[in-house]
């Protein structure tokens, strides 16, 4: 297709409120998108840029997910809402062919169904009756676009974070629509990942797709955007709307950008991928020094750790994988602060599971505080090694926010203590006033640093942390820098998994690279 042919999209909103709710998590937004242009929607969290992502995608459909008053154009098509039973509804089907859209939370976007990488990108094609050839070329042609290629006989559920990223961006665009929205398409890349989806939304933009960016910093990709944007929660919870909307020229450096906590606001470019991955470090502002590590025995210790993953069960004929740890050897000393870096799938969170034991080493030995912990079971080495994972929806099961960071304190503390501990670990990562709040209600940066809290609150000898960083805006990662560096003052040993080079060497006593199975210094 070319742009002549291209449909366009409009959205207004003037108020949406979801079901049960009192506020309008969206009001006074109008959104225009072209064909050939890129829209960059920047706000920080809770601004409501997910929430108007869906509703422009079909995700969120009016009188089903929530009362909605304005309009959405589609081409020729004109649906007017008043948040009544009669309004217009949605056609999900037919309208996702038209505008792709791939959420922040980039499993959302799969089919779960699939066992290989190639079977879930054909999937939408086998739904619309694609001929098969078409198809198989299809899926070749957008494996090369997005990288995949090497990957289409693996099972999407192997695949690194940056990896599903690839995998649901390629989902989105295999069908040719005309509208493409990206909410956080960068977060979890490395920066050969982060250029092949740079690269691939200038294509899709030559051949005329409208692109909408949704984002937590001006980086790079929203320097090259058409028109920006501004959402701001304001004090809310949750919830936005417009403050400002411009070119990048006229909005770069802006009050508006500053108080809606979005990152690298120096100006177009100015926060673009590091050596690693898409940098934070422009945004980032640490009030707090990183302390000197102490002296002493060391905390967690890797003496020569090898692991490779077997063969797939559930695929016939399935070979194992390589090593992915070989002869790894690591000391980390209290109060130390080390980032690992690395490019997608090369196993940084499958080390980071070998610290509490998730993962057992086929050779070699992980000791925590000085003893080993083969045999030890799981929970007993939770105790002193506090894991975040990288998805904070893996940790996440409670039905308030304040029972979330007290789950399990008791039986560590005591009931006297424990929730005192919890509301403390939730005051340092700023979700004091959320304590009564539904996990699920929260925006997704809000949910990583709650997970951060109910680590954080266990008072363990070892944080680590996986892809901390991702998701959060300016002031989330204040929260994250200043709950780590008091926690590492205290005698913590901390190693946290980033693809931020920049930051990395801004908040770490060490920055160590992990490459074909091996940990090295950079």
């Amino acid at each position: 297709m070319t742009a002549a042919t291209r449909t366009a999209l409009q959205i207004r909103i003037e108020a949406f409120t979801f079901h049960g709710e009192n506020t309008p998590v969206l009001s006074g937004a109008t959104v225009s998108i072209a064909p050939g242009s890129l829209t960059a929607v920047l706000g920080g969290s809770g601004s409501g840029k997910s929430t108007l992502g869906k509703l422009m995608a079909g995700w969120l459909r009016a009188g089903h997910a929530g009362a909605f008053r304005g309009s959405l154009e589609l081409g020729d098509t004109l649906l007017e809402f008043h948040g009544a039973p009669d309004d217009p509804r949605i056609n999900p089907a037919e309208w996702s062919r038209r505008v792709a859209f791939v959420p922040q939370d980039a499993s959302a976007m799969l089919s779960s169904v699939r066992a290989t990488v190639a079977e879930e990108l054909a999937f939408g094609l086998e739904n619309r009756a694609t001929p098969r050839d078409d198809m198989l070329r299809a899926v070749e042609r957008t494996a090369a676009r997005t990288g995949l290629s090497d990957l289409l006989d693996r099972d999407p559920a192997t695949l690194s974070g940056g990896e599903l990223r690839r995998l649901a961006v390629g989902c989105a665009v295999i069908g040719e629509p005309d509208i493409l929205i990206l909410d956080e398409p960068l977060a979890s890349l490395d920066a050969t990942g982060a250029a092949q989806v740079e690269d691939l939304v200038r294509s899709l933009r030559g051949a005329g797709t409208g692109v909408v960016l949704l984002s937590q910093a001006a980086d790079r990709l929203a320097g090259e955007a058409t028109h920006w944007i501004v959402l701001d929660g304001g004090t809310r919870l949750d919830g936005g709307t417009v403050t400002a909307a411009g070119t990048p020229a006229q909005l770069a450096g802006s009050a508006e950008l500053d108080r809606a906590g979005v990152m690298g606001v120096g100006g177009p470019g100015d926060a673009g991928p590091s050596d690693i991955g898409p940098s934070l470090a422009a945004g980032a502002r640490n009030p707090d020094p990183v302390p000197v590590p102490a002296s002493g025995p060391a905390s967690l210790e890797l003496r020569g750790v090898g692991f490779g993953y077997g063969a797939d069960p559930g695929r016939r004929g399935a070979p194992a994988q390589a090593s992915v740890l070989r002869d790894v050897h690591l000391a980390v000393n209290p109060g130390e602060i080390i980032a690992v870096t690395g490019p997608n799938g090369a196993g940084k969170s499958t080390l980071l599971r070998h610290f509490n034991g998730l993962l057992r080493p086929s050779e070699g030995d992980v000791r925590v505080c000085g003893r080993s912990i083969a045999g030890v079971p799981v929970g007993t080495v939770a105790a002193s090694i506090g894991l975040l994972f990288q998805h904070p929806r893996d940790q996440l099961f409670e039905r308030t926010v304040l029972r979330e960071a007290a789950f399990g304190l008791r039986q560590l503390f005591g009931k006297a203590e424990a929730e005192g501990k919890a509301r403390a670990a939730l005051a340092a990562v700023g979700l004091s006033g959320t304590e009564a709040a539904h996990p699920a209600e929260l925006s997704a940066s809000r949910q990583r640093l709650l997970a951060l809290a109910t680590v954080l609150a266990r008072e363990p000898a070892v944080l680590a942390l996986d892809e901390p960083t991702v998701g959060l805006d300016r002031h989330g990662l204040a929260a994250l820098q200043s709950a780590v560096v008091r926690a590492a003052a205290k005698g913590t040993a901390v190693v946290m998994v980033t693809h931020d080079l920049a930051y990395a060497r801004m908040n770490a006593h060490r920055v160590l690279e992990l490459r074909d199975g091996q940990l090295s210094g950079i």
